[in-house]
């Protein structure tokens, strides 16, 4: 496998991550789950505490208004713009910092709490990924994310696209499978850790399925890249009309606008701890 291959394909992550208006996806889901993966984790003043994938902060930002020293890592500098102006607006101080979650530009045992919400789900290598994670956790800490799941609205979503676009290189995995029981624990298998689960949904409002569907296609990276390729294929209508048929039976609205939970799975990791 000629890293070549990899250092390419992580350009297109970057590029996709940067397109469209990541700060207006995340701010959907800034409530429920960085609160859950906080609160289940435990976060205390003066923890050392890493956000991988931090994209516009919902976690990094939560973790230091709570008094942790906090590190907020991205392979997308370009989010670090709207980070910083959140950051300004709490008045708290986060370490922003350029990297890739399969390389952690950190020492051993540097951090208390290793998190990520919805981020080291998209690095390709997985295992690659769960052994860093670990590697700069300290005894006695904690590895805690928040992962789409494969039959969530946001897995179908992924499915859905993955159809239409050419499939990624062998050596990447599919992101909701960090949303996997199962997979998870053989990533952690060999690893001093014990990884625990819960399963939880936060909602998604939109008017119409329709209208979810101009937002993504809009703002949210993969979406609008996936709209740039399949417009020029003449495919995007056949892939769009699955997407807004996807939400639409899904919607449990009863008000008539479209209410849609996205199930993710928690995952605490505790390093040293094999109870």
């Amino acid at each position: 496998m000629a890293v070549t291959e990899i250092d390419a394909l992580k350009g297109a992550h970057r590029s996709t991550w940067a397109a469209g208006d990541y700060a207006a996806v995340a701010e959907i889901i800034d409530d429920v789950p960085p609160r859950h993966l906080l609160g289940a984790v435990g976060i205390e003043p003066g923890q050392d505490v890493l956000d991988v994938a931090t994209g516009t902060g919902n976690v990094a930002l939560r973790a230091a208004a709570a008094g942790a020293r906090v590190t907020g890592l991205d392979l997308t500098p370009e989010l670090f713009e709207t980070a910083r102006l959140r950051a300004r607006s709490l008045d708290v101080v986060i370490d922003w910092v350029e990297g890739d979650a399969e390389q952690l530009p950190f020492e051993d045992a540097s951090f208390d709490r290793a998190l990520s919400a919805f981020g080291v789900q998209f690095a390709p290598r997985h295992e690659v990924v769960a052994r860093e994670l670990v590697r700069v956790c300290r005894p006695g800490g904690a590895v805690g994310l928040v992962n789409w799941t494969p039959t969530g609205k946001v897995g179908e979503l992924i499915t859905i696209m993955s159809r239409f676009l050419p499939a990624p290189p062998a050596f990447a995995s599919p992101p909701p499978l960090w949303g996997d029981e199962e997979h998870v624990r053989r990533l952690f298998a060999d690893l001093d850790v014990t990884p625990r689960f819960e399963r939880a949904t936060t909602p998604w409002h939109f008017d119409s399925g329709e209208h979810y569907v101009s937002f993504m296609e809009t703002n949210y990276g993969p979406t609008l890249k996936a709209r740039e390729r399949l417009t020029a294929e003449g495919r995007w209508e056949e892939c769009r009309n699955e997407i807004v048929q996807m939400m639409e039976r899904r919607n449990e609205g009863t008000d008539g606008r479209l209410l849609v939970p996205a199930e993710y799975l928690l995952v605490v990791a505790r390093k040293g701890d094999s109870r």
